[in-house]
């Protein structure tokens, strides 16, 4: 059996689509005929474009799915049937076609986590999780806290927008009101009152109206070249390749965002390779799909490079200590483990380091933000009425 996508118009004219399961595209059509409805498309669930529901299995949606499938696998149910009851709840009902090709894959074969970077796109992270998860034999649990992690990163991202939307909006009116003040009124209001009045403008409105014109004519244009050549950047960053490859490395030297990374390379490290060693993973695969978990290019390749050292005899803290993203503190923790014998309790003692870590870095980043936006946002505005205002207190001292 095959899972299909369609599309149509029911006796009433109305338009219907759903998925639907059959043995191929004709018999498809012979059912959804007998029903009454008339088919306009019908696409096998392992042809539906990648981008036709990335919005839909964002990651909010995709955590909702692995909790849900975590839950039914940890419950003994098996994978196929486990997607059904899932493709089956309305949770994430526009997402149903794509979790249809899903299951087909899995029927045919195919792993989960290859299933999902064929038909969705996926961050790297998750398919080295997914794969670290099928070979530990402890996939559920490994679901679940894939979950968990994605509802972190989603929360994190609804604060920083919750924290930014009131100074953006205050931001983006004090910028409207500059370009008018700054560009247009203050500039012929010193026309008038230097060939007028005869009145010399302060050097702060002389400032400022260099700093309109500038806004004007500089600004905007340049501002609108920068959004354009970071959606462009960020685009071919994601796509992979040799950008990526490239400009991995020097997002780990940028300031506040490298040692945020840094922070969550860690802890994704520490969580996914302790949970590998609970499974009985051996080490040198459990290495190798820990640094993909990373998410980062430079450190996956670093690890694949450990990998020959390993099996040279060379400890696993030693060659963490070459791999400068995770060299500042975890080969303690790792070389400790050894030491001791209980690896895997210790990358979970330090991957709740790293949590904590994370999530104390956060908070007081965005503790700092929004009071920092709003008194810069209210030095500039003060500049703007000072300069406003100062050639309207000399043209009344001139005048009196």
């Amino acid at each position: 059996m095959k899972t299909f996508q369609y599309r149509g118009y029911d006796r009433q004219g109305a338009g219907v689509r759903g998925i639907m399961e059959s043995l191929d595209l004709k018999a498809a059509r012979e059912i959804l005929a007998r029903k009454g409805i008339l088919a306009d498309s019908i696409i096998p669930a392992t042809d539906i474009p990648r981008k036709s529901d990335r919005n839909v299995f964002g990651a909010e949606g995709r955590a909702v799915f692995y909790h849900e499938l975590g839950v039914l696998l940890e419950a003994g149910v098996p994978m196929v049937q486990a997607l059904t009851l899932i493709i089956q709840s309305p949770d994430l009902g526009a997402a149903h076609g794509l979790l249809g090709g899903v299951r087909d894959r899995v029927r045919e074969g195919t792993g989960l986590a290859h299933a999902l970077a064929e038909l969705q796109n996926v961050q790297d992270f998750e398919t080295a999780v997914l794969e670290a998860g099928e070979k530990s034999g402890a996939l559920g649990p490994i679901l679940i806290q894939l979950s968990g992690f994605l509802q972190e990163q989603q929360a994190l991202r609804d604060r920083v927008k919750s924290v930014l939307i009131y100074p953006m909006i205050v931001l983006g009116f004090a910028l409207l009101m500059a370009v008018i003040l700054l560009g247009f009124v203050i500039p012929s209001a010193a026309r008038i009152l230097t060939a007028d009045a005869g009145i010399q403008l302060p050097t702060l409105t002389r400032v400022m109206i260099g700093v309109g014109r500038v806004l004007i004519w500089g600004i905007i244009p340049l501002a609108g070249v920068m959004v354009m050549a970071a959606w462009l950047l960020r685009r071919k960053f994601q796509s992979g390749g040799a950008w990526h490859g490239k400009l991995d490395p020097l997002t780990f030297r940028l300031p506040w965002i490298g040692p945020a990374r840094v922070l969550v390379a860690n802890l994704r490290f520490c969580r996914t390779l302790g949970l590998l060693l609970r499974g009985g993973v051996p080490l040198l695969s459990s290495l190798e799909l820990a640094g993909r978990s990373t998410g980062s290019v430079w450190i996956a390749g670093l690890t694949r490079q450990g990998l020959e050292e390993l099996r040279q005899g060379i400890s696993l803290a030693e060659v963490l200590r070459r791999i400068a993203p995770l060299s500042e503190s975890l080969p303690g923790w790792v070389q400790t483990g050894e030491a001791s014998g209980a690896l895997d309790r210790m990358l979970e003692t330090a991957g709740d380091h790293y949590q904590h870590r994370w999530n104390r870095t956060v908070t007081r980043l965005l503790s700092w933000l929004e009071p920092a936006l709003i008194l810069l946002i209210g030095a500039f505005v003060l500049l703007v009425v000072l300069s406003v205002l100062l050639p309207v207190l000399a043209l009344n001292q001139t005048l009196r």
